[in-house]
């Protein structure tokens, strides 16, 4: 497409600049928090992508483009899609990289890509910022080819960093947020939280099936704030004993690696 029809460059915009910010954060916990879901995400493309050249990746909602480099180095083509044109414009340098890359305006919950036209779709924390998650994934099992694989990560509704974001965005306690933190803070703009139950429910309604799941990212109030490298290293240690009790659903992100059967 055009990219100069993308202008003016979202460099500008708050959302962009707390994106770059997120995965070299001066805070430890939460510069962890996203660096943890980057490798998991970059982990999953690396164990299921196809051979390259003659397959196709498409990732929805790329942020500051932080995957899209993974991704075209493990597929011929590869389309960047956000509904926002101003979104996609933060990323052109990005797309000067990877030749192979394109951007294109498409809307997740009616895509306009035809069925069956991707060999892997990557969704992170984009489901939770639409009106309605279950026509997303649908959309995502339609282009994908039969035999390919979806890759989603989503935060989950009742873990303590959603709980807490809830009140630290209440006026007042945010501007004590920024002073504490210094950095960007943004409302979550989270619209359609999930738990890991309805998240299978959904699936399940798509006709793909799971087929890896994690669920990780630990956010302690106040030690996260104050108790710097040594109080990240204490909630790490505690969110290591949580996956698979009843602790998990305090954690922030859940992950998902989804495939489409083949047809029979």
């Amino acid at each position: 497409m055009d990219t100069q029809s993308l202008k003016p460059p979202i460099a500008a915009n708050p959302l962009f600049e707390l994106q770059q910010t997120l995965y070299s954060s001066g805070n430890y916990t939460r510069r962890r928090l996203h660096r943890d879901r980057l490798a998991w995400v970059v982990g999953a493309i690396n164990r299921h992508a196809c051979a390259p050249d003659a397959f196709r990746a498409i990732e929805y909602g790329p942020g500051s483009g932080v995957y899209l480099p993974h991704l075209a180095v493990r597929y011929g083509a590869v389309v960047a899609a956000d509904i926002e044109p101003a979104y996609l414009a933060g990323i052109e340098p990005v797309l000067a990289a990877h030749r192979n890359l394109r951007l294109e305006v498409d809307d997740l919950e009616a895509s306009k890509f035809d069925d069956d036209s991707f060999d892997m779709a990557l969704c992170s924390e984009v489901l939770e910022h639409v009106p309605h998650p279950a026509r997303a994934l649908a959309e995502i099992a339609r282009i994908l080819r039969p035999g390919g694989t979806a890759i989603v990560t989503t935060p989950q509704s009742h873990s303590l960093m959603e709980l807490c974001c809830k009140v630290a965005f209440l006026p007042g306690i945010v501007d004590l947020v920024r002073l504490i933190y210094r950095e960007p803070i943004l409302p979550t703009g989270h619209i359609s939280l999930l738990n890991r139950g309805q998240f299978h429910a959904l699936v399940a309604q798509t006709g793909m099936e799971v087929v890896e799941e994690s669920v990780f990212g630990l956010y302690v109030p106040l030690v996260a704030e104050f108790g710097g490298s040594a109080g990240g290293r204490w909630i790490e240690a505690i969110e290591r004993k949580l996956p698979g009790t009843l602790g998990a659903g305090l954690l922030w992100t859940q992950a998902y690696v989804l495939r489409k059967p083949l047809r029979e």
